[in-house]
Parts: C-alpha cells; sequence; structure tokens
C-alpha cells in the first residue's frame, strides 16, 4: 500500500514554472457516513465535481501532496469538540500543498507553492488569505506537512511549553514512530535530557526508534506490560511524558512520573474508535501525590511559534541532525485507505497521500 522515504533537501525552486491548460474537473473524497467504531472504506466516498472559478482573492491550487491525521477521525463524528465535524455529503479537509495555476490575488502569483487546509481533493479553490507561500528551497514541498507543518510545531511545542524539557530529564514518548513522536525524540535530546524511552508497536518500528531516530530505548507495546518495560527502560522514574496514545499509556507513565514531572496530552488515539465511553486512569491521584502537571495541548494555540520553529528546523534538517521519514501512498483514490492506515499504526513518520491529477489536453490552436 505504502512506501518509507527518507527526507531530503530539495536543491533549489525552479524559477519559471511550467504551466499546462487546467482541467476543469477534479476528484475529492468526501465523508459518505459516519462511523461508528472503527471507519470501514464505505465511509468514504471518491467523488468527481466541476472546478469553480476563482473569485477575487482567491487562488486554484493544484494539490500535489495531503496529510492524513488521527485527528480527523474525531471530526466524522457529529458532536461538539475544538474544531467543527465534517459535514456529510462534502470533502474532508486537513492539510495540503500544491501548485497556484490560478490566481486573482496579488500577493500569491501563479506558480507559487502553497499550503493550506483544504485536502481531500486534487483542486482547490483557496481563500489567498488562508495560504501560506512556502519556500522549497529550505526542504521539500512534503516536510511542509510534517517536520515543518503541524506534526513538527506540535512536538516542540510540546516539549518547549506544554511539558518543557529540562536539562537531563528523562523523556517518554508514546507514538514514537509517528508523524510527531519520531521529530519529539529527537528535539527532547536537542533540549538536554538525558534519556529518551520511545512507544511504538512491533519489532521494526522499536529498531528503527533506535537507530533512525536516536532513542536510548524502545518499548514494544504489542508485547505487553508497558509499566513494567517503562521501569526497566527508566528504573528512577521519568520528568516529561507526551501522551498521542491515552489509555495503557497514559497510566503507565502517570505510574513512573517522578515529582514535579510534566505530562503533555496531544492525543489519545486508542480511544478514537471506542464506541463507549473510555476509562480514565485508575492511578490519576498519583500525579497529585507528586505534584505532577497533565496539560492538554492544541497546537492552534500555538501557532505564533511557527516561524520561530520553522527556523531552527530547517537547520536541523539541513545539517543531519533531525532526521525524518514518510509513508508515502499513491493517489487520491488510496486516501481513505491512508487514512485507515493511520488510525492502524501502518505508517512510519508522516503519512503523507501524493496526488498526480490528469493534466488537460494542450489547447487547440
Amino acid at each position: 500500500m505504502s512506501s518509507s522515504q527518507s527526507s531530503s533537501k530539495s536543491s533549489s525552486k525552479s524559477s519559471s514554472p511550467t504551466l499546462t491548460a487546467t482541467p476543469t474537473t477534479s476528484r475529492e473524497v468526501r465523508l459518505a457516513a459516519r462511523p461508528t467504531g472503527e471507519p470501514t472504506p464505505a465511509d468514504f466516498e471518491l467523488v468527481t465535481t466541476d472546478i469553480p472559478e476563482p473569485a477575487e482573492g482567491q487562488i486554484l491550487v493544484r494539490n500535489t501532496w495531503m496529510s492524513v491525521d488521527p485527528y480527523m477521525r474525531g471530526r466524522m463524528n457529529d458532536a461538539p469538540s475544538y474544531i467543527p465535524p465534517f459535514a456529510l455529503g462534502a470533502a474532508l479537509e486537513g492539510s495540503a500543498v500544491g501548485e497556484v495555476v490560478a490566481s486573482r490575488a496579488e500577493h500569491v502569483p501563479v506558480g507559487a507553492t502553497v499550503s493550506h487546509f483544504l485536502g481531500w481533493r486534487e483542486y482547490a479553490v483557496v481563500d489567498a488569505a488562508t495560504a501560506t507561500v512556502i519556500d522549497t528551497t529550505l526542504a521539500p514541498a512534503p516536510a511542509y506537512l510534517g517536520p515543518l507543518g503541524t506534526t513538527g510545531l506540535t512536538a516542540y511545542a510540546a516539549l518547549t511549553r506544554t511539558a518543557p524539557v529540562r536539562e537531563g530529564d528523562v523523556v517518554f514518548i508514546s507514538a514514537a514512530a509517528g508523524a510527531v513522536g519520531s521529530v519529539a525524540g529527537q528535539l527532547a535530546r536537542e533540549l538536554g535530557a538525558s534519556l529518551v524511552i520511545g512507544s511504538a508497536g512491533g519489532p521494526a518500528k522499536t529498531k528503527k526508534l533506535l537507530d533512525t531516530f536516536g532513542y536510548d530505548a524502545a518499548i514494544d507495546y504489542r508485547q505487553g506490560g508497558i509499566p513494567e518495560q517503562l521501569a526497566q527502560a527508566a528504573p528512577d522514574g521519568i520528568d516529561v511524558y507526551l501522551d498521542s496514545v491515552g489509555g495503557d499509556h497514559l497510566e503507565a507513565a502517570i505510574g513512573a512520573i517522578r515529582t514535579g514531572g510534566r505530562i503533555a496530552l496531544v492525543g489519545a488515539i486508542s480511544g478514537y474508535n471506542t464506541t463507549t465511553p473510555t476509562p480514565g486512569p485508575s492511578n490519576l491521584f498519583r500525579a497529585a501525590t507528586h505534584e505532577a502537571t497533565l496539560r492538554g495541548m492544541l497546537v492552534s494555540s500555538h501557532f505564533d511559534l511557527f516561524p520561530e520553529w520553522i527556523g531552527k528546523a530547517t537547520g536541523l534538517l539541513d545539517d543531519g541532525t533531525l532526521r525524518t521519514e514518510q509513508t508515502v501512498v499513491e493517489g487520491i483514490e488510496q486516501a481513505s485507505d491512508a487514512f485507515l492506515g493511520v488510525l492502524r499504526g501502518a505508517n512510519t513518520g508522516k503519512m503523507l497521500v501524493r496526488l498526480a491529477p490528469a493534466t488537460a489536453p494542450a489547447p487547440t490552436p
């Protein structure tokens, strides 16, 4: 279904992009039904639709890459949350990058590469004010959906603001081979951690944590006994935990937290497909007795850190300090499968869909 790729720096941006005639139709993925429990392919619909003309202040973007992320599962439920639910029968949304092929906004020219939030479609008409022109001389375009996008920013904000890492800390990261975790482990080291422990599923991923992403110790949660494995890796306890899983991982982290420890509550993927309320940790009072902090985090509250993070991250990527990987799926027709794969832990690093919409025939002279 997919292939893993290591990120690499692009050489230069084309100064005179070659433009082709724009097709009149585009394919997009719509939410056909609200899932009960784990989503299935029947909950999605691939539809061909007409491409509208951009209005004043809008741009038409040929999407080249799109992101699929665990948080999207929550938007498929018709329930109040920090972000509105997806509408039934409408195209899904998510981060994407692409080339501007038509523009009615002076500050975003044709040929620019932009990031925006109208993924899950091959062509998108985007309000220019909501798009960001990206510099592909600093890093390849897909990097702006991974280490230079909200996933990289999540790791940075979590470990500098929400649960700040201090010199000599012992740090535990869940979903450590995923998009956020693979960056977070390396960042914890840069911030001064003395020991970095990651949790992932299966021997291939735990080996990747040690060999590629620089973790000191790796826990295979599929082997069970997370508290026991964590105690073996950190016999004196942990100071910081970045939680993307919830459930047994959060309970194990609370059980190992040292006095004054910090926990960043970033996600809880273990409960995203449950159909009944998920029980909380049975040892929550231990956080009180150890004066630990459990703090929730939404990356959208930390967008002010983007310039700072991109400045740091591009340097780390350039000198090879920050190593990243992508799991790439080809074609919009595979986008729903890619999303289901993320929920099942099929990805190493960032899960991306490469879009290659058909080009229109050359206009008749």
